[in-house]
C-alpha cells in the first residue's frame, strides 16, 4: 500500500500541472533543512524519499580516514567498505542516519518549506507555459477592475495577467466575470510569480484576429504588408495576394463583410480599410488614401528619410482625403512610409506643380557647396580685388563730398547777397495782417470699420442728439496756429560772417471763443415742444360734414381726456 506522501504528492501534481520530480525534489530539499535545524548536522545531509512506497531515508556525507577524530563526520575504512565496496582512504560515503521520529519533525518543520518550493515551481511552470505564448492572442474573464488607476486584472487558465489602462481602447467598457481577448505583449519574472502584461491597442492584435478569421491569411494565400491603426476609430490594412487568382481584399472582407464585421466588432466598433499593396509607390498611396479620389501624386524620394508624397486632389474631395481632424492622411502616411502633402486642384494649378518643379527645388534646398569651398572663393575674390588698379583717394573724397546742388548761372554768381532787415515789432504791429485764404472744406472719407467677433456694437447716435459743443471753435483755432506755425520766418544776414540764419517771429495765439447761440437754439426747441404739449385744440377730418374741423381737448380727470363736439 502506497503511503500518504506519495499520494499528497501526485494530486498536487494533478491539480497544479506539476511535474513530480519538481515536486519530490523540493520536498526533499526542505527535509534536509529540517534534519540540520533539528539534530545539529554540519556536514552534507542528503535525503532519499522512495516514490514508490514513500519511505524517507536520511544519509551523512563522512570521509574515509585511518583514524577517526570526528565521529559525526569521518569513518574508518572498514566500515566504510562494508557500505561501498568502491570506497578508498580520502574518499566519501554516505551512511544511513535517519532517525527514529524524523517522520513527525519533518512533517511540522517542511510543511511551509515545501508549500513555498511548490509556489515556487508552479510560477516557473506558468512563466515557460505563457513566455511560449508571447505576441499572441489569449482569452480570459475579468475578475477585478482597479477604479482607481483603470487598471484590469484578467484571469486566464494559468494564471492572471494585467490590461493597463493605457492599453485599453478608449470609451471601451469593461464587466467582471465578461469575457475578454487581448494580445499578450510581455511576460517577466516577479517576486509574486510572473508578470503578464496585455493590450487591445496594439496594431499587431488586428493582424492576429484577421489570421484568425480569414483562413486565406492563416495558410499564406494573402499576406499582410503593413497595417496603420488607431484604436478605436480607424484603422488601414494592406494586403497582397501570394497565390495567383485570390483577390486580397474580398478575402479579408468575406461574403457580404461577414469576416471583417466579426473583427469590428471585436474592437468596439472600430472602421477598419482593407487595401491593395502595390510595388508602384504612387499606386499604394492613391489606394491608401481611399475612399477619396486622387488625380495625380508627385514623388520627391531624395533620401530615406525625407521621403515627401505630394498628392493632387479634386476641389470636392480635399476634406474627405483629409478626413476627421486629418485621420484618413495620418493612417495613409503610416501605412505607406511616406510624408504625404494634400493639396486641391486650384492650389496645385496656381503652385504650378510638376514633377520638374519639384525636383528643382529640391536640389535648390540641398547645401551647393561647404564651408571649406565657400571660404576659399572667398580668397580668391579679395585676392583678385587688390590686384586692380589703386583709385584716387583725393579725387574719390572730394567726389563723395561735394554737396550735390544745381549749378548756378553766371547772373546768380555775380549778383551780391540780399540783406534783409527785421522791422521792430511796434511798427509790425501797425500793419494790417492779410488774410490768410481759408482752405475749401473737404468732406472726411468714410472709414471701413472692423468688428470683432466679441466687440459689442457702437451705440447708435440719433442725428437729433447731436449738439455743436465748444470743441469745434477749439480745433479751428489749434488749424490757424498750425497754419502760422508753418510759415517760414524771415531770412536774415549776420555781419559777423557766420552766415544766414531765420529769425522767428514771436507767437501770437488768437483769444478762444465760445460758440453761443446753441444753448438759446435748445431752448427754443424746447418751448416749441412744451407749446404743443399744452395745445387744447387739434384738426381733425369730419366724416358728417366732409371738412376739416377744429375740436378741443379739455382735462376733466386727472388722467382722462374726452372731445367735444367741434365748434
Amino acid at each position: 500500500m502506497r503511503n500518504e506522501l506519495i499520494i499528497a504528492i501526485n494530486q498536487i501534481c494533478s491539480e497544479k500541472s506539476l511535474q513530480r520530480d519538481v515536486v519530490i525534489d523540493a520536498i526533499e530539499a526542505a527535509l534536509v533543512q529540517a534534519y540540520k535545524r533539528n539534530f545539529g548536522a554540519t556536514g552534507n545531509i542528503m535525503v532519499k524519499i522512495d516514490q514508490d512506497t514513500g519511505s524517507i531515508r536520511v544519509f551523512s556525507a563522512r570521509q574515509v580516514v585511518e583514524k577517526v577524530t570526528d565521529v559525526k563526520n569521518e569513518i574508518l575504512l572498514g566500515p566504510a567498505t562494508a557500505l561501498d565496496k568502491q570506497a578508498e582512504l580520502g574518499g566519501t560515503v554516505y551512511v544511513e542516519t535517519t532517525p527514529n521520529d524524523f517522520g513527525r519533525i519533518a512533517a511540522q518543520t517542511a510543511k511551509q518549506t515545501i508549500l513555498q518550493r511548490i509556489r515556487d515551481a508552479e510560477r516557473d511552470a506558468t512563466f515557460k507555459a505563457f513566455a511560449d505564448r508571447e505576441n499572441e492572442i489569449v482569452s480570459g474573464t475579468i475578475q477585478r477592475i482597479d477604479y482607481t488607476t483603470g487598471d484590469v486584472t484578467v484571469a486566464l487558465d494559468r494564471g492572471d495577467a494585467l490590461l493597463p489602462k493605457l492599453e485599453q481602447i478608449p470609451n471601451e467598457r469593461y464587466r467582471v466575470n465578461a469575457h475578454l481577448r487581448a494580445y499578450l505583449t510581455d511576460v517577466q519574472k516577479g517576486p509574486r510569480g510572473p508578470v503578464i502584461k496585455l493590450s487591445r491597442t496594439h496594431r499587431n492584435m488586428l493582424r492576429r484576429l484577421l489570421e484568425l478569421e480569414v483562413p486565406e491569411i492563416a495558410n499564406g494565400s494573402v499576406e499582410i504588408k503593413s497595417i496603420a491603426r488607431e484604436p478605436g476609430q480607424r484603422s488601414k490594412v494592406a494586403v497582397v495576394a501570394i497565390q495567383f487568382g485570390v483577390d486580397p481584399v474580398g478575402a479579408c472582407v468575406g461574403m457580404r463583410g461577414v469576416r471583417i464585421q466579426n473583427i469590428v466588432t471585436e474592437l468596439n466598433g472600430e472602421k477598419i480599410d482593407v487595401v491593395e499593396w502595390s510595388s508602384d509607390t504612387r499606386t499604394f498611396i492613391i489606394s491608401a488614401l481611399s475612399p477619396a479620389k486622387v488625380n495625380e501624386v508627385f514623388l520627391d524620394d531624395h533620401g530615406s528619410e525625407n521621403k515627401t508624397a505630394i498628392v493632387v486632389v479634386p476641389d470636392r474631395q480635399l476634406s474627405l482625403a483629409i478626413g476627421k481632424e486629418g485621420q484618413n492622411a495620418r493612417l495613409a502616411a503610416k501605412l505607406t512610409g511616406w510624408r504625404i502633402d494634400i493639396k486641391n486642384e486650384t492650389d496645385a494649378a496656381k503652385e504650378n506643380l510638376s514633377q520638374a518643379l519639384i525636383s528643382k527645388a529640391r536640389h535648390a534646398l540641398a547645401p551647393e557647396r561647404d564651408l571649406l569651398s565657400l571660404a576659399e572663393q572667398i580668397l580668391k575674390d579679395r585676392a583678385a580685388s587688390a590686384s586692380g588698379p589703386a583709385f584716387d583717394t583725393l579725387e574719390l573724397e572730394s567726389r563723395v563730398f561735394e554737396p550735390a546742388m544745381p549749378p548756378a548761372t553766371a547772373t546768380e554768381k555775380a549778383a551780391p547777397p540780399e540783406r534783409t532787415v527785421v522791422p521792430e515789432p511796434e511798427h509790425v504791429a501797425l500793419v494790417p495782417p492779410a488774410a490768410a485764404p481759408k482752405p475749401e472744406p473737404v468732406a472726411p472719407a468714410p472709414q471701413a470699420i472692423a468688428v470683432e467677433p466679441d466687440a459689442e456694437p457702437a451705440p447708435v447716435i440719433e442725428p437729433a442728439a447731436v449738439t455743436a459743443e465748444p470743441t469745434a471753435a477749439i480745433d479751428e483755432a489749434a488749424e490757424t496756429d498750425a497754419e502760422v506755425a508753418l510759415q517760414p520766418g524771415p531770412v536774415v544776414w549776420d555781419e559777423s560772417g557766420e552766415g544766414f540764419h531765420v529769425e522767428v517771429a514771436p507767437e501770437d495765439y488768437p483769444e478762444m471763443g465760445v460758440i453761443e447761440g446753441d444753448a438759446e437754439g435748445d431752448a427754443e426747441v424746447e418751448r416749441e415742444r412744451k407749446r404743443k404739449r399744452g395745445k387744447k385744440q387739434h384738426l381733425v377730418f369730419d366724416e358728417t360734414r366732409g371738412e376739416v374741423v377744429s375740436v378741443r381737448r379739455h382735462k376733466r380727470e386727472a388722467d382722462a381726456w374726452s372731445e367735444i363736439d367741434a365748434e
